[in-house]
């Protein structure tokens, strides 16, 4: 019995031997067919693989570094945002906020604006931009028209994105100006747009309320008509109502005030359907 013991840890040994051979001859055999390429060329070949190590090194560095950045203009422009729409109390604080607030517009703006430049300097891609377009859009509160004409030059962004809202910012502020033509035609030309960056209900009641300002009532109420009619024949997951949004809604609201008769005409809002609740059949 000792002796098959042995004899079984004997052969063991010896197969992991011949496997380790086997191993050390196929790499013998390898390296001997490769040498003559590499010979002479030892240094060139550590180089290169010394070279290949520094560069994903470099590759890990940096996608840390910019994740890093990344992070850090996040934050930078969420709290140049924050202070952006910071609330305005002329008198005490407001008991219990703790944000920002501001005693003037004006106030609130410069110091939204000079957030915003800092991280126009300081970030690069798309952050700069964004906070470019935000930083136009309160200076309209500072200088009007020197926020207007960065809104312009913002239209031409190669930011696609940046370029529809600073078109949208642009259109209201010319709305707010009484240039109605021109903020019909920005209006018009975001609903076209392809992208649909802003959202076509938003601009579309917006252009309604262009008309209505032109005392083009019938227009407008056509324009609102059509918004709150697809709206309610719309079906949304499991063929059910989707609940109306807020556009929709103040749409059917102006809607009623400009003609009574084509509100009367739009179908029933149907309230949406409580999919936590059991469905009764039978």
């Amino acid at each position: 019995m000792q002796r098959e013991k042995a004899l079984a840890r004997t052969t063991k040994k010896r197969a992991k031997q011949l496997k380790h051979d086997k191993f050390r001859d196929t790499a013998s055999d390898v390296y001997e067919r490769i040498s003559p390429h590499i010979e002479g060329r030892e240094r060139t070949i550590i180089y290169a693989i010394g070279g290949l190590v520094v560069l994903v090194a470099l590759v890990i560095v940096f996608s840390w570094w910019r994740d890093s950045r990344a992070d850090e203009a996040q934050n930078a422009l969420g709290k140049a945002i924050e202070i952006a729409s910071a609330p305005v109390a002329p008198g005490e604080p407001i008991p219990g906020d703790t944000g920002p607030t501001f005693k003037t517009e004006k106030e609130r703006a410069q110091r939204a604006v000079e957030e915003f430049q800092k991280i126009q300097a300081n970030y690069g891609s798309p952050y700069n931009e964004l906070a470019h377009y935000f930083a136009a859009a309160n200076l309209l509160t500072l200088d009007r028209q020197k926020g207007l004409g960065e809104l312009e030059s913002l239209t031409k962004s190669g930011n696609e994105e940046v370029a529809a809202r600073a078109k949208f910012a642009l259109a209201e502020a010319r709305e707010s100006d009484g240039q109605y033509d021109q903020a019909a035609s920005l209006y018009q030309e975001l609903i076209n747009d392809k992208n649909k960056t802003v959202s076509e209900n938003t601009l579309k009641l917006r252009l309604a309320s262009v008309d209505e300002k032109q005392g083009k009532k019938d227009e407008a109420a056509d324009i609102l008509f059509k918004m709150v009619e697809a709206a309610r024949k719309a079906t949304g997951k499991g063929g059910k109502p989707p609940q109306e949004s807020e556009v929709i809604r103040a749409a059917a609201d102006k809607l009623q005030q400009l003609s009574p008769e084509r509100y009367a005409q739009l179908p029933k809002e149907q309230p949406p359907v409580d999919e936590s609740l059991p469905i009764q059949t039978g």
